[in-house]
């Protein structure tokens, strides 16, 4: 059985409707992976473990998150709900594994944040005088923050502002990629610089000389994907929330293999993938490998790309900030988290509490890390990588599970909400399951802590903190009406006013 929620909440949470329509709502979930900043900082890494078979980790990785969000379209289809994951799992699996999953949207998020306000920070002071400004550690930790501070700022007042930020942004995204593109070509065509040749080899997964490289690189593959499901966590503001969501989710990911492939490979052809100078897999410039290209591909223009990195990166630091709140405002209305996460603001209809709390989650997380190393940037990508590949795997198998009775109904039904919500599963999770064993050597990883690598510690650790989170909070007695499977479960209607 159900229990009535606050009337506040009666016909919703209290979040403005029908604000977003298709194209917005792409705009949002391009945003929210933020291509060039997603390439710029995970590229470099990504050639490092797995050498010339770079192309085929980014398309081994989009099959899972492909599949990933025709599940998510599905559940959408039916339960269209900001709290997305959390909301689904506990209808499908109940309050507990439903808690779990709703913890690792947030934890990926407030992980995130720290490699998102990094680049946006590093970014933002390479266009200041020399660039020397960008060496200075403790500069660039301030300075990102601030950038914390005023998105989440921007958060706060309302959708409309954001997805109005998130179209400006895109578009200054989407012209330095198309001119870095163009420039690059041209640089490999006139035969000014050294180039490698284009191989069908880079295509063969079995090539790979480490598998273990190659298993690496497909973690950090799906970050750079990673984001389009804030289409479905803004379901309840979108116009059509029962299709829009899942359109523009899976348009997404199509628009984002396109562009990553085709950077890859440009840079590839340019660059290479030595060890030395400009090589792809130099680990002197793994975290940067755009800005050494930037002359080479545009000149004495070479300074937009550096610009449309950091917007790129200050981009996905506001779209990290929507879904993760309003992720947790779920959670706050059915109870799962203290009441005070449940609360909307009225003048903006943004969950306030959320969003300010998530802002200083990640300032803490951001800056505690900061202080203990100063190299965490590919560490947390990974860790993010780690939580995300968790929460999708529960995520797909809820679809399964939640559709049961129903899945061999039609053709449509077995393929869509089993066949492929399966497959993705699976793979999503071999690849946590395969990395979290890898992640527990002290080597793995640029970073080290507590005996084991830094990638562990924050991945699988704060995955670990979730179940002491959630087995202190059910002890609450405004835990009992969740965890008992009075707020939410089967049963529990759509809250979502139809527009």
């Amino acid at each position: 059985m159900s229990v009535n929620i606050d009337s506040a909440t009666a016909a919703g949470k209290g979040l403005a409707h029908g604000k977003l329509g298709l194209i917005a709502s792409t705009v949002i979930g391009l945003g929210s992976t933020a291509p060039l900043y997603s390439l710029a900082a995970t590229l470099g890494f990504i050639v490092m473990a797995a050498g010339a078979q770079a192309p085929i980790a980014l398309i081994v990785a989009f099959v899972p998150m492909c599949l990933t969000a025709f599940a998510y379209r599905e559940l959408n289809t039916a339960v269209p709900d900001a709290g997305t994951a959390f909301t689904w799992a506990t209808k499908a699996f109940g309050p507990r594994a439903g808690w779990m999953a709703g913890w690792g949207v947030f934890v990926a998020g407030v992980i995130v944040m720290s490699s998102q306000t990094e680049v946006a920070s590093k970014y933002l002071l390479l266009m200041i005088g020399d660039g020397s400004l960008a060496k200075n550690h403790a500069l660039v930790v301030g300075l990102g923050a601030l950038i914390i501070v005023v998105m989440t700022w921007v958060s706060y007042r309302a959708v409309e502002a954001g997805a109005l930020t998130q179209n400006v942004l895109m578009a200054l995204q989407y012209i330095a990629i198309i001119a870095f593109c163009i420039g690059l070509a041209l640089a490999i065509g006139n035969g000014a610089f050294a180039h490698t040749n284009f191989s069908w080899e880079w295509f063969n997964p079995f090539a790979a000389d480490n598998p273990a490289g190659f298993i690496q690189a497909v973690l950090l593959a799906i970050f750079i994907y990673w984001g389009w499901d804030t289409c479905l966590s803004l379901a309840e503001e979108t116009k059509n929330p029962r299709t829009t969501p899942g359109l523009a989710a899976l348009l997404s990911t199509v628009v984002l293999l396109i562009t990553y492939i085709g950077m890859t490979l440009l840079a590839m052809m340019h660059a290479g993938v030595g060890t030395t100078g400009i090589g792809l897999a130099n680990p002197d410039g793994a975290e940067d490998v755009f800005y050494a290209l930037r002359t080479d591909a545009l000149g004495d223009w070479g300074w937009v790309l550096v610009f449309a990195v950091f917007v790129s990166a200050l981009s996905t630091c506001q779209t990290t900030i929507l879904p993760t709140a309003r992720g947790t405002l779920a959670m706050g209305v059915y109870r799962g988290l203290p009441r005070a996460f449940a609360k909307i603001t009225p003048k903006y209809s943004t969950p306030g509490f959320s969003t300010i709390f998530m802002g200083v989650v990640s300032i803490v997380f951001y800056v505690g890390m900061s202080l203990l190393s100063g190299n965490i940037l590919a560490d947390t990508i990974e860790s993010t990588s780690l939580a995300v590949a968790m929460y999708y795997t529960i995520t797909s198998f809820a679809c399964i599970w939640f559709f049961r009775r129903n899945l061999f109904d039609s053709g449509r039904n077995l393929v869509f909400r089993l066949v492929l919500p399966l497959i993705g599963g699976l793979m999503m999770a071999a690849v946590f399951i395969i990395s979290a064993v890898n992640m527990f050597d002290p080597n793995y990883g640029e970073t080290q802590l507590l005996g084991t690598s830094g990638t562990f510690v924050m991945g699988v650790g704060s995955l670990l903190l979730g179940l002491v989170v959630m087995a202190v909070w059910s002890r609450f007695p405004g835990a009992k009406e969740f965890f008992t499977g009075r707020s939410l479960n089967r049963e529990t209607p759509v809250m979502v006013p139809e527009s």
